[in-house]
């Protein structure tokens, strides 16, 4: 039912992390990290979501997950250049709870684990143009709360701002490297990319902008 069997970091080891980074970041805790992840998405930014234990496979499901906005035209070039850093042609996959499924792609069973790829409804395509290949397809993940819990909630959460029950989900990593594991190695990734905001469980990270 879940591939996120990593294990899960304490918050003391998360504190560690965000200490050790101080003097790059700025932090605050949320009561509700979903909702206010989504938040963050719908306003445009490109988020880098750390959540419970990792997964194994060769996708991010929502564990170690780069998140944004599908409905935005240009954040998939955004992504392939300022913070994947790979090829422009690069596709980008979708995160859609799976009781909207039906509606916005033309694949009539679940796919958990973001293995198979489906036509996007012809009458949504220009709502979600970042997620939609060339060929008019993308890969799916479909979200339930059972299976994965605090991202169901913010993908719920973000359809309910937007109506969109989807958020584009590319794996947290830079090019040639790995997915992130730990809280300092998310630190890490998000401190030399583009990304906007890094929420490490419920804490909210940004970046200190530089004095001049």
């Amino acid at each position: 039912t879940s591939a996120s069997l990593g294990r899960k970091y304490t918050n003391e080891e998360i504190l560690a992390a965000i200490e050790a980074r101080a003097a790059e970041i700025t932090v605050r805790k949320s009561p509700n990290a979903a909702e206010a992840t989504a938040r963050l998405i719908a306003d445009g930014n490109i988020v880098g979501w750390f959540y419970g234990g990792s997964e194994y496979g060769p996708r991010a499901l929502g564990h170690r997950s780069i998140l944004a906005d599908a409905r935005r035209p240009d954040i998939k070039d955004i992504l392939n250049e300022k913070v994947k850093h790979r090829e422009s042609w690069r596709p980008f996959a979708a995160s859609i709870l799976c009781e909207d499924q039906r509606d916005w792609f033309e694949l009539a069973h679940e796919s958990p684990f973001m293995l198979l790829a489906a036509p996007v409804a012809a009458d949504k395509r220009g709502s979600i143009p970042s997620i939609t290949h060339v060929d008019g397809t993308s890969r799916i993940q479909s979200v339930t709360r059972e299976a994965n819990g605090r991202y169901y909630d913010l993908i719920a959460a973000f359809k309910n701002l937007t109506g969109v029950p989807l958020v584009l989900n590319t794996s947290f990593n830079d090019a040639g490297e790995p997915i992130v594991e730990t809280p300092a190695e998310a630190l890490r990734c998000f401190l030399k990319t583009k990304m906007d905001i890094l929420v490490l469980e419920e804490y909210i990270i940004s970046k200190k902008q530089a004095s001049s």
